[in-house]
């Protein structure tokens, strides 16, 4: 049975929000909520690949202390800069 597009965003987002840390889901989630629905297949894909790292590596390369792969290194410069933004505003 295929997963139908409603069903993947769905999975998507609960894997955003729950993650191995409540500091990846603080990250992940409200982006998710924000950006899931308009996101490009290619992006979707890229996503996927994004949550299906483990948290310490993500939290690493979201403060920018080691470096994230070339794959997923755009989607995770908007995810960190959508977060970064979101605080300033708390």
């Amino acid at each position: 049975m295929t997963e139908t597009p409603e069903a993947r965003l769905k999975r998507l987002s609960m894997r955003s929000w729950r993650r191995g840390t409540k500091e990846m889901d603080l990250v992940l989630g409200p982006w998710a909520d924000a950006h899931l629905a308009g996101l490009s297949a290619e992006q979707l894909e890229m996503f996927e690949a994004l949550l299906a790292e483990n948290d310490q590596d993500l939290m690493a390369w979201s403060f920018g202390q080691a470096a994230a792969p070339e794959a997923i290194t755009p989607l995770l410069h908007q995810i960190t800069d959508f977060a970064r933004e979101r605080l300033r505003k708390v």
